[in-house]
């Protein structure tokens, strides 16, 4: 029976310390989520991320550009795809898509180095500029299917904007602390 007793108390202090820490990581990314307008897009993006267990809000912020890395990473690699089959495109759509690709590469190759480098610098207003142009390219893509065709792109698009927008607003949480 002491054995057991002192298992007991060897175990919940672990427990209890592992506790605080998720309790304390909710609560922070609840919190940030709670001030972006995409608040469940938030919270599912960071939760799924093991690397949001040890973040604190800059580190939020980085998970959230790398999760648009990916969708735009994603949503260019739809383009290529979508320009492949290049027999079945009408022109208007073909012409949409080459300037949505070259967008897509302003966000990958511009907006999200330069975000990431600001974020690690510390020159928060910098790494807003960039999320937020990285939403402005993106709804940029989707006017070039206006009046001319349905936007293969538009699901996509849409997740991709809504993810610049709430790492937008993380950073701005942060210029804003």
């Amino acid at each position: 029976m002491k054995i057991f007793l002192l298992f007991l108390l060897f175990i919940f202090p672990v427990n209890a310390i592992r506790l605080t820490s998720i309790i304390r990581l909710s609560n922070l990314i609840d919190h940030t989520c709670k001030q972006t307008p995409y608040y469940e897009l938030c919270v599912s993006t960071l939760k799924s991320n093991p690397k949001s267990a040890d973040a604190d809000i800059c580190g939020l912020a980085k998970i959230i550009v790398t999760s648009l890395d990916s969708k735009a990473s994603d949503a260019l690699d739809q383009i290529n795809d979508l320009l492949q089959d290049e027999l079945t495109l009408d022109p208007a759509t073909e012409q949409a898509l080459g300037v949505c690709a070259e967008r897509y590469n302003v966000i990958l190759n511009g907006d999200i180095p330069q975000t990431m480098a600001a974020l690690d610098t510390g020159n928060y207003k910098f790494a807003q500029k960039g999320t937020n142009d990285a939403a402005v390219e993106v709804s940029a893509c989707e006017k070039e299917f206006t009046g001319k065709s349905k936007s293969p792109l538009y699901e996509l698009n849409k997740e991709v904007r809504r993810i610049s927008i709430v790492a937008a607003a993380i950073v701005k949480v942060i210029i804003n602390s």
